[in-house]
């Protein structure tokens, strides 16, 4: 049955392209909502960027018909800005103050009620990232849901980039002889239907045994290979089975994309700076280790803080700062962390607010905290990547500051769940936190 949707103004930022993605059903979009995207096309951020494209995306539309009237879509659906049916005295009996989240309402409460009074009523369906607004409408009688067409199904299954398989002891013994094993000729190793390029297989012994082995599955030679994860980096060394897997992954130079996600406390940032100085400063594979952060919500101001750029961005940057600071905990240094790291002239610590332009070639690139990124702002990271450049995305996308953003929505899932396909690509969820006994006893318990 044809539907129509509304679309509240937090959808269209959140992804411009959201026009085309309910089929062949009927968009509606308010007129406060192009209003409210007026008011946004100036600032000078994804917000902004995202409102401008709209803005293009509804001029190209209105060449081919009248946007008030409605405007057909390729995919049999149609576009539609309403200028009807914005009566506020439905809503003000409930919600007395006129904003325009209201007037949102009052356009889906009155095509709602319109609907209800034909034989056969067309569903009217408020569509808002908003959870708030879903609950207002809820109050309403409206139905509501969220934007779904950037979430995964379900986050319980989010590809953790490991399985664990039971294997004939002699099979751990012979990897630990020949550091590979051919998986054609393992039988059960022949048995994993679905693995994925460059995912870890944790071997155990089908007795019983505490004899066990870690490996990582090649899919051009289609053997599982031995890790390449030394006792120690920069004095970081790795404590469980998943950090040795990430540090795998870190120093491997034919995987330019890893993500790593796990919550706080795990390693994650830790490792990848360790990894991070070994590639840039001792091998020399890389050019420059470039770390940045999202300023949450990305590309907000930060004039608003005293001092030149350096001096702005210490707030932000400071988890950084503390982790080298571990990193250098064994190495004489009479000096502030902050002054050692500015002298190094191979580490660069930057905003994301600075990244979009650029092309960074030869250079390995940490983004931590990207779980605060959105599919959109992750792209155009990514795609800012040179030739001969590692970009490693780090987070915990349980811990998200996005007010629009979930654990299923944030660009950091999108990243992991589209790229795990790609042998460009390598993945792994840490588990065990280790930064303290009181660090992990809040992670479980809070």
């Amino acid at each position: 049955m044809r539907k129509k949707y509304i679309l509240d103004t937090n959808v269209l930022l959140h992804d411009p392209m959201s026009l085309y993605n309910f089929d062949d059903n009927e968009v509606i979009i308010p007129a406060v909502v192009i209003e409210e995207i007026d008011r946004m096309k100036n600032f000078q951020n994804e917000v902004g960027r995202n409102a401008r494209l709209v803005g293009r995306i509804f001029d190209k539309l209105r060449e081919k018909g009248k946007l008030n009237e409605g405007v057909p879509l390729e995919n049999g659906g149609l576009i539609k800005i309403e200028l009807n049916h914005i009566a506020n005295e439905t809503v003000k009996e409930h919600f007395i103050e006129i904003t325009n989240d209201n007037r949102i309402l009052a356009v889906t409460l009155n095509l709602f009620h319109e609907e209800q009074k034909k034989e056969n009523p067309t569903p009217v369906i408020l569509v808002s990232k908003d959870v708030i607004m879903r609950v207002k409408a809820d109050a309403l009688g409206v139905p509501s849901q969220d934007y779904l067409s950037d979430k995964i199904k379900n986050y319980n299954d989010l590809y953790t980039g490991f399985i664990t398989t039971y294997v004939h002891p002699s099979t751990i013994d012979l990897f630990y002889t020949e550091k590979r094993l051919i998986r054609s000729l393992i039988p059960e190793l022949r048995e994993i239907i679905d693995i994925y390029p460059n995912q870890f297989v944790i071997l155990k012994d089908s007795f019983g045994s505490s004899k066990s082995a870690v490996a990582r599955y090649n899919k051009e030679t289609d053997s599982f290979e031995h890790l390449y994860s030394p006792e120690s980096i920069w004095d970081v060394s790795p404590r469980n089975v998943q950090q040795r897997m990430a540090v795998d992954l870190l120093l491997n130079d034919n995987i330019p994309v890893v993500t790593l996600t796990g919550k706080a406390g795990t390693g994650k940032t830790l490792l990848a700076l360790a990894c991070g100085l070994f590639k840039v400063l001792d091998e020399k594979i890389y050019n420059k280790l470039l770390i940045a952060r999202p300023i949450v919500p990305m590309g907000n101001d930060i004039g608003y803080l005293p001092g030149d750029k350096e001096e702005k961005l210490k707030p932000w940057m400071k988890p950084i700062y503390d982790n080298f600071e571990y990193i250098f905990r064994n190495r004489k240094i009479d000096t502030n962390i902050e002054d050692v790291i500015a002298g190094i002239k191979n580490i660069e610590i930057e905003a994301l607010t600075y990244i979009r332009g650029r092309s960074i070639p030869k250079q390995f690139i940490i983004i931590d905290e990207a779980q605060n990124l959105t599919r959109h702002e992750i792209k155009t990271i990514i795609s800012r990547v040179g030739e001969g450049s590692k970009i490693v995305l780090l987070g915990d996308p349980e811990q998200i500051d996005n007010p629009y953003l979930d654990a299923t929505s944030n660009g950091l899932t999108q990243t992991v769940e589209k790229f795990k396909e790609s042998k460009l690509s390598g993945h792994v969820t840490l588990i065990k936190g280790e930064r303290s006994e009181v660090a992990e006893l809040a992670a479980k318990l809070l």
